[in-house]
């Protein structure tokens, strides 16, 4: 498969068939996946397979809190989970929320479940003073969670990356018994899809970037070829 094509057809995979995705196919794709740029070189990152039945039910458990009050907030018209705006819905509400199935069922049907793990004592956080969330330490993480995206679409494979669970990373990580100095980065599960995607639908680049300014000239697509004929959200 072209890179391109890797690229543009890479999407968030929530159904998977009844196939097993091997050791040996898992190995390729994070051969692959490894090269993924980190701050000093440091690889701090620790990748947990789980298939095990009984702990990926206790993955259920501990993902249903966190998307139960995404969810809630997602019906009360709030963005999700915001670092700015607190929920405006009560905590009784986001107790009784159901959970969709699709946050939860790609847990249990995928062949294999990845628990991505960020060693603290590796990452360089450079806007850990500033008055807000911090980013910055995600980005000696997610580049590899994304490069095993691609490698495992690359293979016919896919999977999404999931972080509700992180609302409850304390049981997590007592779950897979992981030791201090350790955070939740995120949870991906892992298989063949059960539909096959095709081109995605994205926001045009003059959407989104702007030359020298925030509020800049956008950048053109004058001479650009694009081919968005066949997409999907």
């Amino acid at each position: 498969m072209e890179f391109a094509e890797v690229v543009r057809t890479t999407a968030a995979i929530r159904e998977f068939t009844d196939d097993p995705l091997p050791d040996e196919t898992l190995h390729r794709i994070l051969e692959l996946a490894r090269f993924a740029p980190s701050g000093g070189n440091r690889q701090g990152v620790r990748i947990v397979v789980v298939r095990d039945p009984a702990t990926r039910r206790r993955l259920v458990e501990l993902t249903e809190p966190g998307a139960r009050r995404y969810v809630a907030q997602g019906r009360a018209g709030e963005v999700p989970w915001n670092p700015i705006a607190p929920p405006g819905v009560s905590a009784e509400v986001i107790g009784s929320t159901e959970v969709p199935p699709s946050f939860v069922e790609p847990l249990l049907s995928a062949p294999v479940v990845l628990v991505v793990l960020a060693d603290l004592g590796a990452l360089a956080v450079t806007d850990q003073d500033l008055d807000r969330v911090s980013l910055v330490g995600g980005a000696s993480v997610y580049p590899l969670v994304w490069n095993v995206l691609l490698a495992a679409r690359a293979e016919g494979y896919g999977g999404v990356i999931t972080t509700m669970a992180a609302a409850r990373e304390p049981d997590v990580l007592e779950l897979l018994g992981v030791p201090d100095g350790f955070a939740l980065a995120c949870v991906v599960p892992l298989g063949r899809p059960a539909r096959q995607p095709t081109r995605l639908r994205r926001r045009d680049v003059g959407e989104f970037v702007t030359l020298e300014r925030f509020d800049g000239p956008e950048l053109t697509t004058r001479g650009v070829e694009t081919d968005d004929s066949r997409v999907q959200k």
